[in-house]
C-alpha cells in the first residue's frame, strides 16, 4: 500500500488549524477506506517559529489523532526551508509526498487525483490552478506579469502552480541533493526531470487567518526566483552599457560637428539630464548586480538552512 504524507507549512496559523486537521484527517481516512493509501499515512505539521499556540495545538492532535506528525523549528525561517524541512523529514518515510498551506485554500479533494497520477506512474503531480477568478485584479495581472518575466528570462515554470504538489520518494531524494541556500522550489523542482503530470483544481478563499504572503514579501520571493535561475539581469546590464557607450559616442561626433560648424550649443540642460540619467543608471545596475553578489555571500557561507528543536512522530 502508498504510504502518503501531506506536508503542511504552519506559521501563526491556530485560527485554522483545527479545521484544516479535521478535514484532513477526514480525507486520509476516506483514501484509506478506499484502498488508495496505506494505514502509515500521515499528515506532518511543520511549526515555521509561530509566536501563537501553533505547536500546542498540533502536539494536542499529535495525541487524539493517529494521523497528525508535527515538525517544530527552532527559529522562523520562512516558507520555504519550513516545506523543505517537512519533505526532508517525510522522505524515508513514505512513498509519496504533498506539500500543501494550512489556510485550506488549496482543494484538498484533489488529493485522490494525484494519488491516482503517482501510481499511473508520475514522480512529480503539480496542482494547477484552473482560473485566477477569485483573485483580486491586482493579484491576477501581477501573477500573471511574474509568469511571462520568469519565462522571458529563461527559467522554467509550471504556469499558475504554486506549492500544491507530490513528490514520490525518488524525486525527494534527488531534491535533497540540491544545497542552495536560496530557496525557490517553484523553479527547482522541475529541474529534477523526472515523469511529470497536472492536476487543476480550484483554489478556494482563505478559511481563517491573515495572509502570510504580503505585497512586501510577494516581491521578494520574485526576485529571489529571478535571481535564484537566471544571469539574464547581469546580460540586460551588459547590453545597456554597450547601448549607452553608442549613445555616447554619437552624441560626442554631434558636439565635435556642431562645434566645427560653428554652432553654439546651451547645453546645461542637457549636461544636468544626462548626468542624472546616466547616475540612475548606473545605481540601478550596481542594485542589481548588488543582489547577485549577497545571493553569492549567503550561498558561500553555506550556513544550515534549519534546525528542528522537536519532532513529533508515530
Amino acid at each position: 500500500m502508498t504510504t502518503l504524507y501531506l506536508v503542511v507549512p504552519c506559521y501563526n496559523e491556530e485560527a485554522v488549524l483545527p479545521e484544516t486537521t479535521a478535514r484532513l484527517t477526514q480525507k486520509l481516512g476516506e483514501m484509506e477506506d478506499a484502498g488508495l493509501i496505506g494505514p502509515e499515512s500521515r499528515i506532518l505539521y511543520v511549526d515555521d517559529g509561530s509566536r501563537d499556540r501553533t505547536w500546542e495545538l498540533i502536539s494536542r492532535f499529535f495525541e487524539e489523532s493517529p494521523y497528525v506528525t508535527g515538525l517544530k523549528l527552532a527559529h522562523n525561517r520562512g516558507h520555504q526551508n519550513a516545506l523543505l524541512a517537512g519533505l526532508m523529514a517525510a522522505k524515508d518515510c513514505c512513498d509519496c509526498a504533498v506539500s500543501l498551506d494550512a489556510d485550506l485554500q488549496d482543494d484538498v479533494d484533489a488529493l485522490d487525483q494525484f494519488v491516482a497520477k503517482f501510481h499511473g506512474g508520475c514522480d512529480i503531480v503539480y496542482g494547477v490552478r484552473s482560473s485566477r477568478e477569485t483573485d483580486t485584479a491586482f493579484k491576477r495581472g501581477s501573477a500573471q506579469a511574474f509568469y511571462r518575466l520568469m519565462g522571458l528570462l529563461g527559467v522554467e515554470m509550471v504556469y499558475n502552480h504554486a506549492d500544491y504538489r507530490l513528490m514520490s520518494r525518488r524525486a525527494l531524494e534527488a531534491l535533497a541533493e540540491y544545497r542552495e541556500e536560496n530557496l525557490f522550489l517553484r523553479g527547482l523542482v522541475p529541474q529534477l526531470g523526472f515523469r511529470s503530470g497536472c492536476v487543476y483544481y480550484e483554489r478556494h478563499e482563505r478559511f481563517a487567518g491573515e495572509s502570510k504572503y504580503p505585497l512586501k514579501k510577494m516581491i521578494s520571493f520574485a526576485l529571489d526566483g529571478v535571481t535564484s535561475f537566471s544571469v539574464k539581469p547581469l546580460r540586460m546590464i551588459a547590453a545597456l552599457g554597450v547601448l549607452v557607450s553608442l549613445l555616447s559616442v554619437a552624441g560626442l561626433l554631434y558636439a565635435l560637428i556642431s562645434h566645427a560648424l560653428g554652432r553654439t550649443v546651451a547645453g546645461w540642460t542637457a549636461i544636468v539630464s544626462s548626468i542624472w540619467l546616466l547616475g540612475g543608471l548606473q545605481m540601478l545596475c550596481l542594485g542589481v548586480v548588488g543582489g547577485y553578489v549577497g545571493k553569492i555571500y549567503s550561498e558561500v557561507k553555506a550556513r544550515p538552512r534549519y534546525h528542528v528543536e522537536e519532532h513529533l512522530k508515530k
